[in-house]
């Protein structure tokens, strides 16, 4: 997979940010509380595990913090966009 481009990516989303180093894209989703926060990781993970492409991600009670980059590529790729895309749509 080619690289995209983290900015070229974030063009394409609503709400991502351009990860400090440039070569991933990050985003915080903040959920009523920890039962929506882990519903919202599980329908994530089962559609990564699809396209074998997995977030970075750290979860504190409501908050999903998540990073994107394909690491095979050292940049943003679609992968991440489409995997962003998913995640936005189930987050609502």
């Amino acid at each position: 997979m080619s690289a995209l481009g983290a900015e070229a990516a974030i063009s394409k989303l609503q709400g991502w940010s351009v990860a400090e180093n440039g070569k991933a894209i990050e985003k915080t989703f903040k959920f009523a509380d920890f039962n929506e926060a882990f519903g919202f990781m599980t329908r994530a993970a089962l559609k990564a595990d699809k396209m074998d492409h997995h977030p970075e991600w750290f979860n504190v009670y409501n908050k999903v913090e998540v990073t994107l980059t394909t690491h095979d590529a050292g940049d943003v790729t679609e992968l991440d966009v489409e995997l962003a895309g998913f995640m936005d749509e189930i987050a609502g």
